[in-house]
């Protein structure tokens, strides 16, 4: 199974390269014939030329077509378990030229580093080396660790080789994901996004061939497109002027609403999976079950919104916008039929309701059974329309026609609500219809752990501090004698010697994180202030700590500065190990022989907090 998916992707990898490469040349002969059109003023050149551009026009239409096939082509990466699950959408790969970084390397080195730019020949070839193999990774953890090692080596190839003042002349040149348009930069960050880009791609991928018929299978597909999320998030926030529109902010906005629907996806099978395994057929676990399934609805409609967005409207697939589509009737087909079998309960025999009719019931009971009923049939009733609507959003897209598994997707589960409203008793048909209210979604739950403990300026783990210390401020007729300074959290910047906070055991540099049981790490600095003059007689109890080195405690000024610095979302960068005597190593710390061993320990996507540097940039 393995080789086969493999081989189908290297055939559609293959057969992506050669539409990108005439697309390429037909955009370079539009481009050569729109600037003779304008430049010409014999009207029967400009008949000839104008023809000319009707043929290119036409011949760029087919080959977008043709991608646009291929990218619709999403049964590649699917699995091929025996149980009918819905597809996912899979992104495909971006497509690089060859670059080589040879030639400007050595230079840069001679005339920065004054060495010899030849001694570092066989590093920068494994440079090259591994820039090609990046080009065709395998679908599997393989080609996850080759595209990261190469992420990697180009944040440190571009603090040591990419001056911001100076331009080495490497183009990079790379071709749009969907529409196969290509674009040349000579700024790294350029390099460094596409290739970000294909790492959550390649997520992508690996999530939609996982067996989702098995709870394991199902973990594995929530954090491969969790990852694919990740990456394709954080290229949002850090990269900006994208020369192609695959990278620009409206198609990731777009692409990470859709990989967080897949993932929702994902956890509403694993809920049914979980009842079905456990034989829970209990009201509670239908109830979760609409309610999960109206959430996948809301989040695939998110979706829909992004992908009808003026600009995403003619560049998205019209196969994607179909799934997309499809699956928010789907999921809100099923959020009605689990309301359904709430309300219904488990279907009764004949002769069981005609006991019950005879049985001495209360009137009011019978009343409230049937107006129960009523309601149930309305949500079937709603359940079948949107299956039925779902079943012709399918049959409208010619891509789908080709999908089987989708289409008995479809089927089966609106056979399912077909035959239980048929189960149902017939008796009330005349009773006036009822109109199925909406299934409200389930909230999703909020992760405050991070926000409890304070801002990641002073509180993380990357900064030491001492153990909190509480000191009692008494209320006295003057000042506290001590300087207060910033926000979130307040840093003590000056203590009066001989005044009440020095009394009292405040030094400089310590940070307030409460006063009296109330919690300041996220107060400002006119809040804090407050607390404090408004202290009772007992005075005030302020709860401190104090950054710390290595080895003693940090110095006012350097915890005013790591303060003042202090960003919530600041980039880590990664401390660079020196190789010990001097030659190559000491300046391609990059080498990969050296770092094999510690490669075979990171886990994919650990650096992907690493800066692009000037994002701001216009590239």
């Amino acid at each position: 199974l393995t080789d086969g998916i493999l081989s189908s992707g290297l055939l559609k990898k293959g057969s992506r390269a050669r539409i990108n490469q005439q697309i390429n040349k037909e955009m370079r002969m539009r481009a050569g014939a729109e600037n003779l059109f304008r430049a010409t003023t014999n009207t029967k050149v400009k008949e000839t030329v104008a023809l000319e551009l009707s043929y290119v026009n036409s011949s760029l239409q087919l080959l977008k077509e043709e991608l646009e096939d291929l990218n619709s082509n999403v049964e590649v990466y699917q699995t091929e378990s025996e149980a009918a699950k819905a597809p996912m959408i899979p992104l495909g790969l971006k497509e690089t030229k060859e670059a080589d970084f040879t030639a400007p390397i050595q230079d840069f080195i001679c005339q920065h580093y004054g060495e010899d730019g030849s001694l570092y020949r066989e590093e920068i070839r494994e440079l090259m080396d591994l820039r090609q193999a990046m080009r065709t990774p395998s679908r599997n953890q393989t080609g996850l660790d080759l595209l990261m090692e190469y992420y990697n080596q180009l944040y440190y190839l571009d603090q040591r080789f990419f001056p911001p003042h100076r331009n080495l002349g490497v183009h990079f040149h790379w071709y749009d994901s969907l529409t196969g348009v290509p674009s040349c930069q000579r700024a790294l960050a350029f390099e460094k996004g596409s290739v970000l880009f294909n790492l959550g791609a390649l997520y992508t991928q690996i999530g939609a061939r996982q067996d989702r018929t098995t709870a394991a299978g199902i973990q594995r597909a929530i954090d491969a497109f969790q990852r694919a999320a990740g990456a394709l998030n954080y290229l949002k926030e850090n990269f900006s002027n994208a020369p192609s529109l695959d990278m620009s902010g409206p198609a990731l906005c777009m692409l990470v609403r859709l990989m967080v629907a897949q993932v929702q996806e994902c956890a509403f099978e694993s809920l049914a999976l979980g009842g079905a395994r456990d034989g829970d057929a209990s009201s509670t676990s239908s109830l979760r079950l609409a309610q999960e399934a109206a959430r996948v609805s809301d989040v695939y409609l998110l979706v829909q919104q992004s992908m009808s967005q003026p600009l995403m409207k003619d560049y998205v697939p019209f196969s994607w916008t179909s799934m997309v589509q499809v699956k928010v009737e789907h999921f809100r087909a099923l959020s009605h039929y689990f309301a359904a079998v709430v309300l219904c309960g488990p279907t009764r025999s004949t002769a069981e309701r005609k006991k019950e009719k005879n049985a001495s019931v209360c009137s009011l009971c019978a009343k409230w059974r049937s107006s129960i009923a009523l309601e149930g049939k309305a949500h079937l009733r709603h359940a079948v329309m949107r299956h039925e609507e779902a079943m012709r959003l399918h049959g409208v897209c010619k891509s789908f026609r080709k999908m089987d598994i989708l289409q008995d997707v479809l089927a089966a589960t609106h056979k399912r609500s077909l035959d239980k409203y048929s189960e149902l008793d017939r008796e009330d048909d005349f009773d006036p219809t009822l109109e199925a209210p909406e299934i409200r979604r389930k909230s999703a739950p909020r992760h405050s752990l991070r926000l409890k403990h304070g801002p990641l300026s002073v509180f993380c783990g990357h900064t030491r501090r001492g153990p909190a210390r509480s000191v009692c401020l008494p209320r006295t007729e003057g000042g506290l004698g001590l300087t207060l300074r910033g926000d979130s959290p307040v840093l003590v910047a000056g203590v009066a010697a001989g005044g009440c906070a020095a009394e009292a055991g405040l030094r400089e540099g310590d940070y307030i994180v409460s006063v009296d049981g109330r919690d300041c790490k996220w107060a400002k600095h006119a809040e804090v202030v407050s607390l404090l003059q408004n202290r009772d007689v007992k005075g005030a109890r302020v709860a401190v700590v104090a950054l710390l080195s290595h080895d003693a405690q940090v110095t006012p000024e350097a915890a005013a500065v790591a303060h003042s610095r202090g960003k919530e979302n600041a980039d880590q960068r990664p401390t660079s190990r020196s190789a010990k005597g001097r030659g190559p190593a000491s300046f391609l710390n990059w080498n990969r022989k050296k770092r094999e061993g510690a490669r075979t320990h990171r886990r994919p996507g650990s650096t992907l907090n690493l800066p692009f540097g000037d994002t701001g940039a216009t590239y």
